[in-house]
């Protein structure tokens, strides 16, 4: 029996939200700076990535071999969809209740890395102090901007990539006339 494409793709997508938030957790006690790390965070896109091209690999299997752009991109963005909503809620949770510590750290952390960028990017001082002055008055785990992140900081960039593969991923039925 066939599974659905929607039925693959949450199945994938729950994977996807067990393990980013498993690697959330182990970075959360392993160190803080994990979260400011530039090869965590591209390691995050890169698994994200790979789960949606999983998906729509087990999709296109499922389905004999041909899959349109459509069921392709569909299942992709199913996968991370419900992945990074499972993440940014266990991340919304660990900051804003359990450990609340935590998230007053890791602004901390943040902000000196945006001082550094800022730095080399050669901002001027008064563009950094009024940055850092916003970003110390905002709560970085707030349900808004937790999502707010997902939707800028992955989803759109994540899914161009999606659309990308999914146009190299999708093959049409031979027409039988």
């Amino acid at each position: 029996m066939k599974k659905s494409l929607n039925f693959i793709a949450k199945n994938f997508g729950l994977y996807l939200g067990i393990t980013l938030t498993v690697l959330m957790i182990l970075a959360y006690i392993i160190n803080l700076d994990l979260f400011v790390n530039f090869w965590y965070g591209i390691s995050i896109y890169l698994i994200v990535i790979v789960f949606g091209i999983i998906t729509m690999v087990k999709t296109k299997i499922n389905f004999n071999g041909f899959l349109s752009f459509k069921d392709a991109f569909t299942s992709y963005f199913i996968t991370i969809l419900v992945g990074l909503v499972l993440s940014s809620l266990a991340s919304y949770l660990l900051f804003n209740f359990i450990d609340t510590d935590a998230a007053d750290v890791l602004k901390e952390k943040s902000i000196e890395r945006m001082v550094e960028v800022f730095k080399t990017m050669k901002k001027s001082a008064e563009e950094i102090e009024t940055t850092v002055n916003k970003a110390k008055s905002e709560n970085l785990y707030s349900i808004s901007n937790v999502f707010q992140g997902l939707i800028f900081n992955y989803l759109l960039p994540i899914c161009i990539i999606g659309l990308l593969v999914s146009a190299a991923m999708q093959k049409s039925k031979p027409d039988t006339k």
